[in-house]
């Protein structure tokens, strides 16, 4: 009788059917101010896959709750961009639209986006933006994304297929990006209570 043959795509170790990757590549310093009824940030941002990279930005957006457009303009790639807010298509897709120019290279042209939350092969990925708030005029974002295959038990009865079979499923979790946002408006912060008289 010969022996079973093993499938050697399989992986081996718990390490390779879970593991989670807390070392962002992306890592934005955000300097907001905001001005009469409008945002004004300043974006840093590092990238280090697939190569090391930076980039500034200068945003401007409305602060109105059904803000529909935001301006971009990049320094360094002398770019202009004025993008629409993302459009709810279905329950979990979004699209958004925008026109840009190029001052180096003198070209304009449109673009547009199709995203959602979940992807991959069926639906077996997650990616979201969860925010952290430390104390007024300081935020930490962070985004991150979860790959996943889900466990799944099988089994036959008279068939060529054994009669209990598991798959522990896989799960790639990792830590994309992490965003310090430090944010001026002009309210004014009381920290003390008021004065009792005596």
């Amino acid at each position: 009788m010969e022996p079973p043959v093993s499938n050697c795509d399989e992986p081996t170790s718990w390490e390779d059917l879970y593991n989670i990757n807390l070392m962002p590549s992306e890592l934005f310093l955000k300097f907001r101010k905001e001005v009469e009824d409008f945002r004004v940030s300043v974006n840093l941002e590092f990238y280090q896959l697939p190569v090391n990279d930076y980039t500034a930005k200068l945003v401007l957006k409305p602060l109105s709750p059904d803000r529909r457009w935001k301006f971009i303009y990049e320094p360094i790639h002398h770019d202009v961009r004025l993008l629409s807010k993302k459009i709810p298509v279905t329950k979990f897709l979004n699209l958004q639209v925008g026109i840009g120019h190029n001052f180096h290279l003198n070209t304009t042209g449109w673009k547009w986006k199709l995203t959602t939350c979940f992807g991959g092969d069926g639906i077996s990925r997650i990616r979201n933006k969860t925010s952290l708030g430390l104390f007024p005029g300081f935020d930490m974002r962070f985004g991150w994304r979860a790959d996943y295959v889900l466990p799944e038990i099988t089994g036959g009865l008279g068939t060529n297929e054994p009669l209990f079979n598991m798959d522990s499923g896989r799960l790639q979790a990792s830590l994309d990006r992490v965003e310090a946002i430090i944010t001026h408006s002009n309210e004014k912060i009381d920290f003390g209570a008021e004065e009792k008289e005596l």
